[in-house]
């Protein structure tokens, strides 16, 4: 089938659908962190478990890259978007009637395997009917989900503080699914269905270069979820409001969106990736350190440079890995298998962060430990010549 053209309405209106369900993607997690004190406040939940919160959706999304692709064949990309959204819209609402630590983590499981299935489907969604523009279409969905999480943790503290209740503050963001499955449900039957395809079969278990590019993935993510579930408690630790805190992680991921649209673009110029991967991490690495030496000096400044660095390394990471295979079938293979392994590895972090604030009374070892993690994955740039690549991947 012809791919769809993006100067047509029906895939303008795909895209703009796409868009919102994107927005889906992170605000079940992104709003937990800037209300966890209201909510530890009716709810006896440790740091080490209110990380599950986070942790076991990103563990969805890795053992989603494994079998999510399944699923979606089975039922058609149109239900599975359908059903998907579903899932994360009634986990999200049902937060409003929370009353224990036990439910709070259930709606999470759910929301994860919700957001989960749309991860795994929706990149090949976006190659599938946008063969001509993969990597606009695939910067506008990326870009969306920071920016759904942007939105959450901006806003969960302004409702909270508008209706009085935190879990109104995490049940409003399933209107967010609402309008996605509505826009989702009136564009379905204007682009007729792709016809099935034989799945992938080819394993990169076996392959030294693949596992080495799955744990650069894990390790760049993790720093994004454990700054996602512990920033804006560590400032409100601080003696922030929670809305404060909530506005500061807000400009955080609003820093990831600019540095995730324009790093593509501008490490576009050469194939060698590793100068910009190693400005990224160290702009990591410098945030991290400002947050543990002067977390209340230049406030803005830290969050800025967090942002800007893991922004592009998110999508930066994904280009390596398909950097490695010219074949278009295979690189996606490669790259779910990096995402699927990533994932799995990332969703430790919230957790092991989690532990040490009970362990240790403070996050600034979280920090410490994260800004050791960089200077490893620093190690482990200098291994990406693009050279070599077909020498490792074979």
């Amino acid at each position: 089938m012809e791919n769809v053209r993006a100067t047509t309405r029906p895939a303008l209106w795909l895209m703009v659908s796409i868009i919102l369900v994107a927005l889906n993607l992170r605000p079940s997690m992104a709003a937990v962190g800037p209300l966890l004190s209201a909510i530890r406040g009716e709810i006896p939940l440790s740091f080490s478990l209110a990380s599950l919160l986070t942790m076991l959706p990103v563990m969805a999304m890795g053992l989603a890259m494994f079998f999510g692709i399944g699923v979606s064949q089975r039922l058609g990309e149109q239900r599975t978007v359908v059903l998907s959204l579903l899932i994360i819209g009634v986990a999200t609402a049902s937060r409003l009637w929370l009353s224990s630590a036990a439910e709070l983590i259930v709606s999470a499981i759910a929301a994860g395997v919700g957001i989960a299935l749309i991860q795994a489907l929706m990149p090949a969604l976006i190659k599938s009917r946008f063969g001509n523009n993969v990597a606009v279409c695939m910067g506008l969905y990326v870009t969306s989900i920071m920016g759904g999480a942007a939105i959450a943790a901006a806003f969960a503290p302004l409702v909270m503080s508008q209706t009085g209740s935190w879990r109104m503050g995490l049940a409003a963001w399933a209107a967010l699914a609402l309008l996605a499955l509505l826009f989702w449900m009136a564009q379905r039957q204007s682009i007729p269905p792709l016809p099935a395809q034989t799945p992938r079969r080819e394993s990169f278990f076996a392959n030294s270069r693949a596992w080495l590019l799955a744990f650069f993935f894990g390790l760049g993510t993790a720093s994004y979820t454990c700054v996602l579930a512990w920033l804006a408690p560590y400032y409100v630790e601080k003696g922030w409001s929670e809305q404060n805190a909530g506005l500061l992680l807000g400009f955080l991921t609003a820093m990831e969106v600019i540095s995730g649209l324009l790093t593509p673009a501008i490490a576009n110029r050469s194939r060698d990736r590793r100068l910009v991967l190693l400005v990224l991490l160290g702009l990591i690495m410098a945030g991290f350190c400002g947050l543990i030496l002067s977390p209340q000096h230049f406030s803005l400044l830290w969050p800025c440079l967090l942002g800007l660095g893991i922004g592009g390394l998110f999508p930066m990471s994904l280009i390596v890995s398909l950097d490695h295979l010219d074949e278009p079938q295979r690189a996606g293979g490669l790259t779910a298998f990096v995402q699927g392994i990533g994932y799995l590895i990332a969703g430790l972090s919230p957790l092991i962060a989690g532990m040490i604030r009970d362990q240790l009374g403070s996050f600034e070892w979280a920090w410490w430990s994260l800004t050791a993690v960089v200077a490893l994955m620093m190690v482990m740039v200098l291994r990406f010549d693009p050279r070599y690549y077909a020498k490792h991947i074979a």
